[in-house]
């Protein structure tokens, strides 16, 4: 228990004071370039997997609608999804092969650590 007292005492000690750090917020310091949001980037993975996405024929002449949902990681330096695996059918194989495969087709996406589970939708309607 002394080490971890000891070794807390010593963090305080070498962390700049608040006074010490420099003010952001009046200008003193150039803010550093801010990306996306987690949120943001969540959202644009959905979109691209979404437009990705090949509805099947048989599927669509079937009438065939349902929400596969896929999980995969996304590898840093590729941004290509990898593991790419069904976590939740849609109820129909030949949607949740094609959800699958957009997972694929939707190319580099921005990267978030982890693992995502991303649902896709098969929806049919009037206009197509």
């Amino acid at each position: 228990m002394r080490r971890v007292a000891v070794g807390l005492a010593l963090l305080l000690l070498t962390a700049p004071a608040a006074a010490d750090a420099p003010d952001v917020a009046a200008g003193s310091v150039d803010a550093p370039a801010v990306g996306p949001s987690v949120d943001e980037r969540l959202a644009e993975i959905r979109r691209r997997i979404q437009a990705a996405l090949q509805y099947p024929r048989l599927a669509r002449a079937r009438g065939l609608e349902g929400v596969a949902t896929v999980g995969f990681e996304i590898d840093h330096a590729s941004g290509l999804a990898q593991a790419i695996t069904l976590v939740g059918s849609s109820g129909h194989p030949s949607l949740d092969r094609a959800a699958e495969s957009s997972v694929t087709r939707a190319g580099n996406l921005p990267w978030v650590y982890g693992w995502l589970e991303v649902p896709v939708r098969f929806e049919l309607d009037a206009r197509r």
